[in-house]
């Protein structure tokens, strides 16, 4: 049973600014705030004068009823000067009269448990809160409109197969009911293909909410300085013709053609006696490590790639793509580009066909995006590509156990499920107030 014990936090930074919102949630908040004030009608904005010893502050506040609010409980919202020290000071009365403080999510967790919201628009909310980036901002709108259409279709669809396997399993001989997997396979093939499909904008769109980890590697001067600059679109390496100017691993977060990045420009590798130079060097390592993709920057004009740089490479082949630089000096295969004069269609063609699968960013739009999410579409994926490669002649409690298997995946996707472990992951991301 959801908790109504009543809660408060500011809703707003801990900034000095113009306004300061603190809400309160809770039941019987008309008695409880009583000392301090007395609650206008509901939904009207209303000027109040709340006193106590020794405050007094003047505070527009809004009352919502139950169950039509955010968190379907009787809400209470403060706006007040933005003084930090003001607000403290309210959190603080408001924890004497009984309303204690909330914690991370809790505000959105009690929308969710009261029925007010969905789990995948929880996580969509908790997205649009960190987004730094227009196309991050769009992913996440994208997905607070509810449940996607696809996954209703696809509950709808599942759910009188999966109590006819079980009728199959557990009356079969005594009632004649049997399970036509033939008819089933028929029927859940669109479903099996629409969730590939969905598989695929989803590991585009955990790339896209996270970000794209680039690391730019290469011998010095292969031009990594120059292609950070114009993906960050503006000058934070310097950029010269002496080799080793990096020293230190450069990190900038930028958005370049629709592609949220996160990029690192790594010191030159190559032979050093340069005490500086070599520690820059020693950096690059966890660098690579943790990154989405590794490009190896090699000018066109180098007749073949360095062997140390090749030997450094090594344990991350996996993930390395190598970008010919100064296309524009000579002719290159692959991916090759002109940074220093803005030349770079190869790459950004490469990008997203090696970490979005082919898809422009715009493609990924209400696709789901979280960790969560993605791990248990694979899971759903696999439970139906074995469900299409059975044998007719198979005993119906195979089908029947993957299609129980479907069923409570898609549970645990959409929330009904509600695993407190799940909750509280997802909730404390939040912020206080929110």
């Amino acid at each position: 049973m959801p908790t109504t014990a009543p809660i408060c936090a500011p809703a707003t930074p801990p900034v000095p600014s113009a306004v300061a919102l603190v809400r309160v949630s809770g039941t019987e908040l008309a008695t409880l705030l009583a000392p301090l004030l007395t609650l206008p009608k509901p939904r009207r904005a209303s000027l109040r004068t709340l006193r106590w010893e020794g405050f007094q502050e003047r505070a527009l506040v809004l009352f919502f009823p139950a169950p039509a609010s955010y968190t379907g409980e009787d809400l209470v919202e403060f706006q007040v000067h933005g003084n930090p020290l003001l607000v403290r000071r309210l959190v603080e009365r408001l924890g004497i009269l009984g309303i204690r403080l909330a914690e991370p999510g809790e505000f959105t967790r009690r929308a969710l448990l009261n029925g007010k919201q969905g789990l995948l628009e929880a996580e969509a909310l908790r997205d649009l809160v960190a987004a730094e980036t227009d196309t991050q901002l769009r992913l996440a709108q994208a997905r607070a409109g509810g449940l996607p259409s696809w996954i209703q279709e696809a509950r709808q669809a599942l759910a009188p197969w999966v109590a006819r396997a079980e009728a199959a399993v557990d009356y079969g001989e005594e009632e004649g009911i049997l399970l036509n997997l033939l008819d089933l396979k028929t029927a859940f093939e669109p479903i099996r293909q629409r969730f590939h499909v969905e598989q695929s904008r989803s590991r585009a769109a955990r790339h896209i909410q996270d970000g794209l980890r680039l690391a730019l590697v290469g011998r010095p001067n292969a031009g990594k300085s120059t292609l950070f600059n114009a993906l960050a679109g503006e000058d934070r390496a310097i950029v010269t013709e002496v080799p080793g100017t990096t020293r230190d691993v450069l990190e900038v977060r930028c958005e370049w053609r629709g592609l949220p990045l996160r990029l690192f420009d790594t010191a030159g590798l190559r032979d050093s006696v340069d005490p500086v130079e070599r520690l820059g060097m020693a950096r690059v390592r966890p660098v690579l490590e943790g990154a989405d993709l590794v490009l190896h920057l090699r000018p066109t004009q180098d007749p073949a790639p360095d062997p140390v740089l090749l030997a450094a490479l090594a344990p991350f082949a996996g993930k390395v793509l190598e970008v010919r630089t100064f296309a524009d000096l000579a002719e290159a295969p692959g991916v090759a580009i002109a940074a220093h004069r803005g030349e770079l269609d190869a790459l950004e063609v490469a990008l997203k066909d090696r970490i979005l699968g082919g898809l422009a960013p715009d493609a990924c739009l209400g696709a789901l995006a979280t960790q969560r999410q993605v791990d248990l579409l694979d899971e759903l994926v696999r439970q139906l590509d074995l469900l299409a490669d059975l044998e007719p002649s198979c005993p119906p409690e195979l089908p029947a156990s993957l299609l129980q298997g479907a069923w409570g995946l898609l549970a645990r996707l959409t929330g009904e499920d509600r695993a407190e472990r799940t909750l509280d992951e997802l909730f404390s991301g939040f912020c206080l107030g929110k």
